[in-house]
């Protein structure tokens, strides 16, 4: 058994203080001279090691700090050795308790050797106690600014310290770096050419167009291109030349959805995102800006949990064709409500700053990174930021939005048609400068690799690192350039471009020093992983090597992971570098083409002899690049396995990548869809339907439906054409094409779509009048359910039927006796996989069953989303007008609930639904809950209350 060596250390740590405090009584003592001593001389050490800690005057180390600081500090563990750190109260009483400036410096001095290697606070602080102030400058890079800020905030502690700068100064200069940290990162290499780009940006930010009045919307801006061309880095460039010193010349927001706090599914994070970066730009009006961020947060929150509502909902086949989809249509459009108010009041707050700024009507340049993945045709992220983009423009006519991904992509949302830039390769001056920045001497060399190369960003820094290995010799410089074949144009380009960043590639291979390293590096570029036990069990043997002993796969290894053309993959993993891969993987066939496939099938078998989804999406990813059939690739497939998938599509041939996104969801480029099997191709279809239909587009998505026909007979296009018919307002064809594919679905043994179909022909049925067609339909529906074993199918049936008859003539109780009933003897454990469907029974079935509110509140709890506060609070206020006796009770319930944080949440809350959120951020509005439905209310208002918002986005009441 393996024990965590830190927690290993903190077990010892632990027995050593109790065996060195005496026995019995307070072990609080007056802290001892030496104590002290040490104290002050780690005060202003980040981390130090105990052994070699030295007092001042001390001419070597003692190792007394071991026992004297034990209970001052915290250890932090490396791989190599285990450092400490003085806890943060220890630190400050150190440093208050020092003599002054100098004795802080002689502390610091006689531990010299304990500082990092890279710099830090230490140096920081040595400069400024040995009277060497440092200049903050706009050009300070925001770890040497973080490093400024710690040591002047240790430094403020320290008796008669003076000359030091205002924090506050430090703080607003670190923000500010670090909000254009992402694009100097971008920057940091060198840039050549794209002037006519930057010239087209500039005068798209600047001025309006001709014959366009100055406040008329302006459409955005797309920037598309190949991989590896260069867009991210061309808005990098623009936006740091109009912001010299870290002044932008116009209010910005720089969206990256590549970062880990963004989704490109979550519209509403950008809002939060762009709400934070104008707060940095804009000091006085931070505090409000930041206000608005958080609730861009909380309805982040919010909509994850409607989100998860309208998944449970689309998950149950009884439940998809009526609740669904009318959740789906009522989460989309609240969505959009919104965050299209969240950011008119950010709007609201920018016009307010530019206005105080004395800033003449400047443009505010919203830029969006990494938007490929929500450029899809029916994406509702896509025409959710359609909607943002409006409702801003509103508010701030100058509004300017510049994208990087993909080409304009059509979007029934669509306001204007977009503008574009299609990047290509660097001119060839541009090209031949690239090349001399990036190492390449010679001009006569960088332009003979130019002409050869072309002005493919990514193809010049594998030229120009090539040349680095060849070290200048003519010879082998000149048989560089005669390995490269000669430029074609048009239609061999690409294929051209492609071959040239291999020959390249194998180049700069050539020159690894170890020969078995070197035969690893390139058939390891099919693996999206490498550990030594991947390169014992699965390379090497492909590659013609003995590797017998994990010692010498871990020798391999080693010097694998120092190459520049790999990256940590996490520990003791490497893997090559993305672009790199993606380049190598679209390369024709070739020699070697049988020893990576040979690689491949060796992973299979490896991944597949292993447990975890880790280990079954690798497999799952080499099968779909070896080209098996899909069918028997999907029958691998687990839940949860998704996650280790994302973005693999890119690396496969379109019948693969259509497998994939059927599973991941998203779109698909038209190549995809083409290669796609007729299965993968419907999956990918119907959710664009859904997605369509949820948007309300009903004649976009009846347009994609006339595609590709013969469906299957299990596929859920069938019933997406009867949903799609119903809304344009042609029920008989939409029963005609229900009745139809009913039957093919039953012979084809497709129970699932078959409750589907039976569900949405009764409500269809229903709609018409015709009830005793949908009673029919749901009684066999609910038959089929309980005959297959889907107790859960067989509850929405029945729930479906009690939403029927509550709304006839003369309602049948009978019917929710026998809902209450199924959910009674239902085991807690399997009504707790579909909290959606037990909150739409138990609300539907309350007045039946009094304990069935009580009993889904125990097993699944309320909805989190903010709709839920403000029907309960609704219900609560009407319930107390009626009888003001119970306001006392009520409000007591509350307090209890929301205990402490109403004190500290700046204020009393202004009403019962903010108090109400202070419950549920505390975790008690389900207790809460439960405990209102003792109340003694007669009106009814506090269940109904209660039942209301369990159902709450769930598609409407009974």
């Amino acid at each position: 058994m393996s024990t965590d060596r830190s927690e290993t250390r903190d077990v010892f740590a632990a027995r050593l203080r109790q065996e060195l405090r005496r026995p019995g009584g307070d072990h609080a003592h007056p802290v001892s001279k030496t104590h002290r001593g040490y104290r002050e001389a780690a005060c202003l050490l980040t981390r130090f090691d105990p052994v070699r800690l030295r007092l001042p005057g001390e001419d070597r180390t003692t190792g007394g700090a071991v026992l004297e600081l034990l209970d001052d500090c915290s250890t932090v563990g490396r791989k190599d050795r285990c450092v400490w750190a003085l806890k943060a109260e220890a630190r400050d009483a150190a440093l208050r308790a020092l003599a002054g400036p100098e004795a802080a410096r002689l502390a610091l001095e006689s531990n010299v050797e304990q500082f990092p290697d890279e710099p830090g606070p230490e140096q920081v602080c040595l400069a400024y106690l040995s009277g060497w102030p440092l200049e903050i400058t706009d050009r300070a890079s925001a770890d040497d600014l973080a490093d400024l800020l710690q040591a002047v905030l240790w430094l403020s502690l320290v008796p008669g310290m003076s000359g030091l700068p205002d924090v506050g100064d430090i703080q607003r200069t670190l923000e500010r770096a670090r909000l254009f940290h992402p694009l100097e990162h971008l920057v940091q290499g060198a840039f050549e050419g794209r002037t006519s780009e930057l010239d087209e940006l500039r005068g798209y930010v600047g001025s309006p167009r001709t014959g366009v009045a100055r406040n008329a919307p302006v459409p955005p801006l797309v920037i598309h291109g190949p991989g590896g061309i260069g867009k991210s880095t061309l808005l990098a460039k623009f936006l740091l030349d109009s912001s010299p010193g870290r002044t932008p010349g116009f209010p910005f927001a720089y969206i990256d959805f590549e970062r880990p706090t963004l989704s490109i599914h979550e519209p509403v994070t950008l809002i939060a995102e762009a709400a934070r970066q104008l707060g940095i730009q804009y000091p006085l009006f931070r505090a409000e800006l930041d206000t608005l961020a958080d609730e861009c947060q909380q309805t982040a929150r919010s909509q994850r949990e409607g989100e998860e509502r309208v998944t449970q909902l689309h998950r149950l086949a009884t439940t998809r064709a009526v609740l669904g989809r009318t959740s789906s249509q009522e989460f989309q459009l609240m969505a959009t409500e919104r965050e299209t108010d969240l950011i008119r009041r950010v709007a609201d707050v920018l016009v307010r700053a530019v206005a105080v700024a004395d800033r003449e009507d400047p443009p505010f340049v919203l830029v969006i990174d990494s938007f490929e993945a929500a450029q899809y045709r029916g994406s509702p992220m896509l025409g959710r930021m359609w909607a943002i983009c409006v409702a801003l423009q509103n508010v701030y006519p100058r509004l300017r939005v510049i994208v990087s991904g993909r080409a304009p992509v059509d979007h029934p949302a669509r306001a204007m048609t977009p503008l574009d830039i299609e990047l290509h390769d660097l001119d060839p001056q541009a090209a031949v400068s690239l090349l001399m920045s990036c190492g390449v001497e010679d001009p006569e060399v960088a332009q003979a690799l130019a002409d050869r190369v072309g002005g493919h960003p990514l193809s010049l820094k594998l030229a120009a690192r090539a040349a680095a290995l060849a070290g200048g010799e003519t010879g082998r410089m000149e048989d560089l350039i005669r390995s490269l074949p000669a430029r074609r144009r048009d239609f061999f380009r690409r294929v051209d471009q492609m071959l040239v960043q291999g020959i390249l590639y194998d180049r700069i291979l050539s020159h690894i020093a170890n020969e078995d390293v070197r035969r690893l590096a390139r058939p390891g570029l099919v693996l999206r992983v490498i550990t030594p036990e991947i390169i014992k069990d699965v390379l090497a043997e492909p590659c013609g090597l003995r590797v017998e002993s994990t010692d010498h796969a871990r020798v391999l290894f080693d010097e694998l992971s120092c190459l520049d053309l790999v990256e940590p993959a996490g520990p003791d993993a490497v893997r090559h570098r993305a672009d790199v891969r993606a380049i190598m993987l679209r390369l024709p066939g070739s020699d070697r083409t049988d020893v990576m496939r040979t690689v491949e099938r060796r992973a299979v078998e490896y991944y597949a002899a292993r447990h975890g989804l880790e280990a079954r999406a690798e497999e799952i990813y080499h099968r779909l690049r070896l080209n098996e059939n899909p069918r028997s690739v999907q029958a691998r497939w687990l839940p949860g396995v998704g996650r280790f998938l994302v973005g693999a599509q890119q690396e496969m041939a379109p019948r693969a990548a259509a497998l994939l996104t059927a599973n991941l969801g998203g779109g698909a480029p038209d190549r995809v869809m083409e290669g796609a099997d007729q299965e993968d191709w419907e999956r990918i279809a119907a959710r664009e339907v859904e997605d369509l239909l949820a948007q309300g587009f009903t004649q976009a998505a009846y347009a994609r439906l006339g595609e590709r026909r013969p469906w299957t007979p299990c596929s859920s296009l069938h019933a997406l054409l009867a949903e799609t018919l119903s809304r344009l307002g042609r029920p008989e064809d939409a029963r005609k094409a229900v009745s139809n594919a009913i039957g093919p679905a039953e012979r084809a043994g497709c129970a699932e779509r078959q409750l589907e179909l039976l569900l949405l022909s009764a409500r269809l049925a229903e709609e018409a009048d015709d009830l005793v067609s949908a009673d029919t339909d749901l009684r066999l529906a609910e038959d089929i359910a309980v005959g297959i074993g889907h107790d859960l199918e067989a509850m929405g049936a029945l729930l479906a039927r009690a939403r029927m008859v509550a709304g006839a003539e003369i309602p049948d109780p009978q019917v929710d006796r026998e809902l209450a009933m199924r959910l009674r003897v239902l085991p807690d454990a399997v009504l707790a996989g579909q909290p959606a469907l037990v909150r739409a029974v138990a609300s539907q079935i309350y007045a039946e069953d009094p304990g069935a509110l009580d009993h889904a509140l125990d097993v699944v709890g309320l909805p989190e989303e903010d709709e839920t506060l403000d029907i309960l609070g609704g219900a609560m206020s009407r319930a107390s007008s009626e009888r003001p006796g119970l306001l006392r009770d009520l409000m007591g319930m509350l307090d209890e609930a929301v205990g402490p944080q109403r004190q500290q949440a700046g204020g009393s809350p202004s009403g019962i639904t903010d108090i109400l959120r202070l419950a549920r951020d505390r975790g008690t509005l389900d207790v809460l809950a439960r405990q209102l439905l003792t109340v003694p209310d007669e009106s009814g208002e506090i269940a109904a209350g209660v039942a209301a918002a369990m159902r709450a986005g769930a598609g409407g009441g009974p």
